[in-house]
């Protein structure tokens, strides 16, 4: 399936492109010491405009999904999950990505996740799959 890819600004290429180096970008505001998403120039809590990209752990759980079973483009393999994960960093840090390497029926509320890059072209789609927890030893 071909899909649709973001176009690549100054303020989204970090995002979009730091999977090249398996790492996830988010904009974290120096200010007012916050990370948001998506990229923007300034911050949307302060307003301050020294913002940046900055490595996160790309670990997280899924805070809410859907599975979708409708093939709206020819060769989209159904079902897939679409979720809202939210990265442990902070908080409400929260953006839509896909879960994949999971059988959808597994996905659940709270699922432990990490992130894994697809890549197409110059763009490295952030995509979760399931992080087995570490028991304590």
């Amino acid at each position: 399936m071909e899909r649709k890819l973001p176009s690549l600004t100054p303020e989204t290429s970090p995002f979009w492109q730091g999977g090249s180096t398996g790492v996830l970008n988010i904009c974290h505001c120096a200010a007012c010491s916050r990370f948001f998403h998506p990229p923007a120039p300034v911050c949307p809590k302060c307003l301050s405009p020294d913002v940046g990209p900055r490595p996160v752990s790309g670990r997280g759980r899924v805070f809410s999904f859907t599975v979708n079973h409708q093939a709206w483009v020819p060769g989209l393999q159904v079902p897939y999950v679409v979720a809202i994960v939210e990265l442990v960093e902070q908080s409400g840090l929260r953006f839509l990505s896909n879960i994949v390497g999971v059988p959808p029926a597994e996905v659940h509320i709270g699922l432990p996740v990490r992130v894994v890059f697809e890549q197409i072209e110059d763009v490295w789609l952030p995509l979760f799959e399931r992080e087995e927890e570490r028991g304590e030893a």
